[in-house]
């Protein structure tokens, strides 16, 4: 009976995610037919593909990693005073908090695609916020903000946010308060107390939280893209493999790419959870 039970998910695993993987790892042997058209691949063991990607692609692997690492940081800064205030200086107050979250989770109501193209109108050259900035001569004339690093990274750490925010405040929300009062008691000062009790009580939603949004971030190719917020010197490994496998239907390097990606995704996280000393969230 208990197998029973298991065989939806089994089938399920089996067909959406074993499946597409073993044509992605198939994929990535491929070598192109002799005399073939463009997009013609035949079945082979070619391992040069993934030679040939890292030595072709390796400064847009890096530069995704850095990418996906500083927005990363930048949510945690930014998300963890906001789930703070929500699930402890709030809590007192039901009908504040319920409102103050439906702030966090309301960008999830308008496409990635809207939410990024809004940003590029706002920071468009000759958009509001750079006319107005120039026009007060805060800011050179020539001076521009889309399809620069700084942009890209804008742009992931505002649309990973409620990703950070929201494994925080479960944290914060479950934090016994009398553990705080018990530490002031004790003559702790308001910082002793965050970071002896409030911060290592909150570590398992922080980890929950950069996971959220470092996996996204990495294998992001929205926000780097010349038609939104990025340019040609500012591409991830992700503009990479859709490259690759709409516009030059090199499917074998997309393929060795998609592969290369998750490994070291895989890697990096496993790496970080264990380090951090909270194997359980694997």
């Amino acid at each position: 009976m208990a197998l029973l039970l298991l065989l939806p998910g089994v089938l399920y695993l089996l067909l959406f995610f074993l499946t597409p993987l073993l044509s992605l790892v198939l994929t990535s042997f491929q070598a192109p037919i002799p005399g073939g058209f463009a997009g013609e691949y035949q079945t082979a063991f070619r391992w040069e593909n993934y030679s040939v990607v890292v030595e072709t692609y390796g400064e847009h692997i890096g530069r995704s990693f850095i990418y996906a690492l500083l927005a990363t940081s930048f949510a945690l800064i930014i998300s963890y005073p906001i789930a703070y205030v929500i699930g402890v200086k709030l809590r007192a107050y039901p009908l504040w908090q319920a409102l103050s979250l439906v702030l966090v989770i309301a960008p999830f109501f308008i496409s990635f695609l809207l939410r990024t193209i809004a940003w590029k109108q706002i920071f468009a050259d000759e958009g509001l916020l750079m006319s107005a900035l120039k026009g007060m001569q805060i800011i050179p004339g020539d001076a521009y903000f889309t399809g620069t690093p700084a942009a890209v990274i804008f742009g992931l750490t505002y649309n990973f946010i409620p990703f950070m925010t929201l494994p925080i405040y479960t944290s914060l929300e479950k934090l016994d308060l009398r553990l705080v009062e018990a530490g002031g008691d004790l003559y702790a000062n308001p910082f002793t107390v965050f970071r002896k009790i409030t911060f290592p009580l909150s570590i398992p939603g922080v980890l929950s939280g950069t996971l959220l949004t470092f996996i996204p971030a990495a294998g992001d190719y929205i926000n780097a893209s010349r038609d939104f917020l990025g340019s040609t010197d500012t591409q991830m490994i992700g503009n990479v493999i859709e490259a690759n496998f709409l516009v030059l239907q090199n499917f074998p390097a997309a393929a060795a790419l998609s592969l290369l990606l998750m490994a070291a995704i895989l890697v990096l996280v496993s790496a970080y959870v264990k380090r951090s000393g909270t194997d359980d969230l694997l």
